[in-house]
């Protein structure tokens, strides 16, 4: 086949199966109606009609909003206001003591595809859990580097600080920078959060591999779904550990809107760095600002001015947080749900403390999703499991769901080959 594409671009294919998923599922329901199809493929909360939910009141600020303040370009940075309210809303009261910057991103995905370009060389591997979210792989990919991960979970299904150590040791002694991408609370896809004591773990054995001075490690944390946890405020007490720490260890957060503020396709977030020293998070903000400016210039003004004007005003605030808190209780509605049916019937799940997904491990995620599109239920197969959306799943389909789930695997297992 004739190419021209230059040679780093040769070979590429996208093949999006969450999105060709839940393409299929709107196909599906279209066909046979909302109630004969069962869509936990996509993470967006929907209400039990299936229709996509936006909390009310930011719903409000877009319709209100000066059209020349909606369409107008904004610094490259991200406007000072929504700067100042990202920051507060990633830290609440547990702000570490230490110099903090933000710079605007295209969402979560390009805040952490910034960090990675920026605290990584060509060449270099970044590690991550063996549970992920898939882009993190294509960012690594596109990006020159190659993705590397570690066993989450250890047998009593708790974070594998063994696995975790060996690998990052390993790393260190081939590679000068280290990035590492760390997704909790509510991982995606797993709905694990990890413990305060855990991030107490993982930072004395972060500190004791800083102690080469040679070296940078970077902590990337993916909050994208950290308001959606059991209590909000405490799920951020693990932020306040990251002040003090030695200058060769940059802490960064991938703030998004998406999931917070149900702004999924605004693609609005911020990547908020944390450093004991002061040139360092200079230099965090300048490098990001440069890479910013060259893939994707700004982001989108009307986002901003929404999370900022919510910020200004207490009333809103307390609003936005109200009807996100209704949407939080549905999410865990429908997640009891499954989850006692499964325990009922034997089903493994893992962990799952709260957010829009849980996963349940099997041999053969293809075929087992392949079986249940046939019975009209659409779910997101994993390369170790498949994903349940529980942020999209009406109450009612929920129950049953898991049997069904469970019978799939078994046809799934029995098959011939």
């Amino acid at each position: 086949m004739e190419t021209r594409v230059a040679t780093h671009a040769k070979g590429k294919v996208y093949v999006d199966k969450l999105f060709g998923t839940g393409m299929a599922a709107k196909k599906a329901t279209a066909q046979y109606g909302r109630e004969n199809v069962i869509d936990a493929s996509m993470g967006a909360i929907t209400d039990d009609n299936g229709t996509l939910i936006c909390l009310p009141t930011v719903e409000e600020q877009f319709r209100i909003m000066p059209m020349e303040e909606m369409i107008s370009y904004s610094p490259v940075g991200g406007l000072p206001d929504f700067l100042e309210a990202a920051v507060k809303h990633t830290f609440g009261e547990s702000r570490p003591d230490a110099y903090v910057r933000a710079v605007a991103s295209a969402g979560g995905a390009g805040a952490i595809s910034n960090v990675i370009w920026n605290y990584s060389n060509v060449g270099d591997t970044i590690l991550t859990h063996d549970w992920y979210w898939t882009p993190y792989s294509t960012i690594c990919k596109e990006t020159g580097r190659y993705l590397e991960t570690f066993v989450l979970l250890d047998e009593e299904m708790k974070f594998n600080l063994n696995s975790f150590s060996s690998k990052v040791n390993n790393l260190l002694a081939k590679q000068d920078y280290l990035v590492i991408i760390l997704n909790s609370p509510n991982h995606n896809p797993t709905g694990y959060s990890i413990s305060d004591s855990e991030w107490d773990e993982i930072k004395v054995l972060i500190l004791e591999e800083a102690k080469d001075t040679t070296k940078t490690i970077t902590l990337v944390i993916d909050i994208a779904y950290i308001d959606y946890t059991k209590d909000p405020v405490s799920a951020r007490s693990f932020m306040g550990k990251f002040g003090g720490l030695p200058s060769n260890i940059v802490v960064t957060f991938a703030f998004s809107m998406s999931k917070g503020f149900t702004v999924y396709g605004q693609r609005t977030g911020a990547l908020i760095g944390v450093s004991s020293d002061k040139d360092v998070i200079e230099e965090f903000a300048n490098a990001n600002l440069v890479t910013s400016r060259a893939r994707w210039s700004n982001v989108n003004r009307g986002c901003m001015n929404i999370l900022a004007n919510i910020y200004k005003d207490e009333a809103l605030l307390k609003k936005v947080n109200a009807e996100r808190q209704e949407c939080n209780a549905l999410i865990a509605k429908r997640a009891d749900a499954f989850i006692k049916e499964a325990k009922q019937i034997g089903l493994k799940v893992l962990p799952y403390h709260a957010g829009f997904f849980i996963t349940i491990p099997c041999d053969k995620p293809e075929a087992v999703s392949e079986l249940l599109i046939a019975e009209r239920i659409f779910v997101a197969p994993l390369s170790k499991g498949i994903r349940v959306a529980a942020c999209s799943v009406p109450v009612k389909q929920m129950y049953g769901l898991a049997g069904k789930i469970q019978y799939a695997m078994v046809r799934a297992n029995t098959a011939k080959s």
